[in-house]
């Protein structure tokens, strides 16, 4: 029964971007991974623009379908300015869609990434579903910026999609220069060694993606015990 709501949740969320697929914006947050890496269930839906006149373009798609806009506290510091829509499927399962202006504000370091920078480090990709068969092209942030992002953050789960992603990155030195840029490297680095080096690590893995191959987690973990120590 929930894989069945999960299923509900991915296949409007689909044909949610689908509507949008005209509007100006990019896919960040946990379904830019899924485009890159194995697939996991994930909650919300995250995008950026630029403006609030894009906002208003997406707002009326999204009311068409009837989402309808969250009320939320708004603080600066711990957020940055953002938007949520809701849309309440069978049983009152929740299906939403964050949307992020201008800039996006990491709240554990401060660190800003403004949407001029995810534009540009962006790209057309198709982007499949886990649940579902559906597949659609979208704007998603390369995997590069997205790692930048991920290491920035570097909570559990922002440490587990590095972990997910690491073999795939094109540019391992632009990475590093872009996180030393905003934040102390070898900081987020000790983090993440200490995370991918504990006992829970490897069973967390399998609790998100099933059956996970002790060859594929050995490929993952050589690939970003080799980034962060090259």
């Amino acid at each position: 029964m929930k894989e069945n709501l999960f299923s509900l949740r991915e296949e409007e969320t689909f044909e949610a971007l689908q509507d949008l697929k005209d509007c100006a914006f990019v896919v960040i947050g946990d379904y830019a991974v899924n485009a890159y890496t194995l697939p996991r269930f994930s909650v919300d839906c995250d995008i950026i623009i630029r403006d609030k006149g894009e906002l208003r373009k997406i707002e009326r798609l999204l009311m068409d379908r009837n989402y309808i806009q969250r009320k939320l506290s708004y603080n600066i510091r711990d957020s940055g300015w953002f938007l949520r829509y809701e849309k309440k499927l069978e049983n009152n399962f929740i299906v939403s869609m964050d949307i992020l202006i201008d800039h996006v504000k990491d709240r554990m370091t401060d660190v800003d990434f403004s949407a001029g920078w995810i534009f540009e480090n962006s790209g057309k990709k198709s982007l499949k579903g886990k649940t579902i068969t559906k597949e659609i092209q979208l704007r998603i942030i390369n995997i590069d910026a997205l790692l930048v992002m991920k290491m920035i953050a570097c909570r559990s789960t922002d440490i587990r999609d590095v972990f997910m992603m690491m073999p795939y990155a094109k540019d391992k030195e632009w990475i590093k220069k872009e996180v030393a840029k905003r934040y102390d490297p070898r900081e987020r680095i000790q983090r993440i060694i200490d995370k991918i080096t504990s006992k829970q690590f490897k069973d967390g893995l399998s609790g998100v993606y099933g059956y996970f191959d002790a060859k594929v987690f050995e490929k993952h973990r050589k690939a970003i015990t080799m980034f962060l120590h090259d």
